[in-house]
Formats: structure tokens, sequence, C-alpha cells
């Protein structure tokens, strides 16, 4: 096997409105007025160091990582808006869970918000809030595996990828670990081979580490607390 050669800079949303309460029946919940102080803190952290490397950004279509990602990384979504590369959003990035709050918008409400006029909607479809076939939480193993194999055959060597906590644990771990993410934070991670079928990740030896508010609890966090 091949030794590995990206750099992924995972990035979980700040604090939003469902974060606050444990309230799961908040619609594709947005930040709140903290969520996005949060946000805005994560961008001079990074403005020296990510925003002048990655080539690339992408984030899940809810709105919390959105939001997120436009306020955190201004001048790296600035940067590459102006190379023509806008940041991409992935429908497989999407939470876990089938609560409100974890189920994003259709495309038409997204794309006529204009706080995400900028970005690239290509993949958002009109059955990405379904929550079923790839999108069903029992499958979840099986689309953290697609997200990692996304991110190893695009070309960038360096890319940000903004989404959800428990996802993130999917990603990074293979199973919702109920490992802690902070609202806010930036792991670095890199592949473990280039080439093995799951694709897996590990994380960087000396990569960057961010994190700029308090553990923010996700949908599934009452089975860790059992």
């Amino acid at each position: 096997m091949s030794a590995p050669s990206k750099t992924i800079y995972f990035t979980r949303h700040a604090q939003a409105e469902h974060n606050v309460a444990d309230d799961y029946s908040i619609a594709d919940a947005p930040l709140t007025a903290l969520g996005r102080e949060q946000s805005a803190r994560l961008s001079p952290l990074t403005a020296g160091t990510i925003q002048k490397t990655a080539e690339l950004v992408v984030s899940s279509p809810l709105r919390r990582p959105m939001q997120t990602m436009l306020e955190g990384y201004p001048e790296l979504v600035q940067r590459l808006q102006s190379a023509g590369k806008p940041p991409l959003l992935v429908t497989i990035a999407q939470e876990i869970n089938a609560y409100p709050c974890d189920t994003g918008s259709e495309p038409h409400l997204l794309t006529s918000d204009p706080e995400f006029a900028s970005l690239d909607f290509s993949d958002v479809h009109p059955n990405w809030t379904n929550k079923q076939g790839i999108y069903d939480p029992a499958n979840a193993g099986e689309r953290a595996r697609k997200c990692r194999e996304w991110i190893r055959q695009r070309p960038e060597s360096e890319i940000v990828f903004v989404a959800h906590g428990d996802i993130l644990r999917w990603i990074t771990d293979g199973y919702n670990s109920g490992k802690y993410w902070g609202n806010a934070e930036v792991r670095t991670y890199t592949f473990k081979h280039d080439d093995d079928e799951q694709a897996l990740v590990v994380p960087k030896p000396g990569g960057l580490h961010y994190e700029v508010g308090d553990k923010g609890p996700t949908s599934s966090s009452h089975q860790f607390n059992k």
C-alpha cells in the first residue's frame, strides 16, 4: 500500500439552536448568536495557516455547517471563489439521525437564501432530505466510507471538510464512538493508506488543532450518557 498524501481539516459546526436545550425538533437548526461568535473566533486562528494553504472547502448542506464555514473560513472562501472554486456542498456529509434538526432544507429554500448565494449547490437534489437509502441512519457506516472515498479521490492535497459531530465520529473513528468534538473544533487527519478499500483516516502527526467552543451535544448524545 502506498503512503498517504492528503491533509484533511475536519471541522465541526459551531453552537446551533438545537445544542442549547437538546431540542432536536428544530428544523435544520441554524447557529445561535454564540455559534456565530465561535465561528468568528475560528477565523483569526486559522488565518495564517489553513486559510492560506487549503485548496478546497466542503460543507454539509445543513445551515449550521454552512454558516460555520462562511464565518470561520472567510478568507479561504473568498480566495477559492476568486479562483473559480466556490465551496462545495456534499449531501453525504449531512448529519446521521432523522430528527428535524438533522434534516436539511429543500433546495429552493437554500438557494434563495442570500447568505448561501455563493455556494455550489450542484450536489443538492430534491431527495437529499428523505433520510432513505444512503442517507438512512442505518447506513451511516457506508456513508462515512463514501465521504472518505470522495475526499481521497479529489485532486486537492489540502481539504477543509465542515460537518457534524456524529458523522465526523463515523468518518474518523469508523463508528459513532461518542468521542468529544467541540463546537467549531478543527482536527487534522490524513489517510492511513492511499489505496485501502475502507479509505481509513488517522490523525496527522503534528497536525493543526483548533478548539473554540465547549463540547456540544449531538442528537446521539443520549446513547453515550446511559
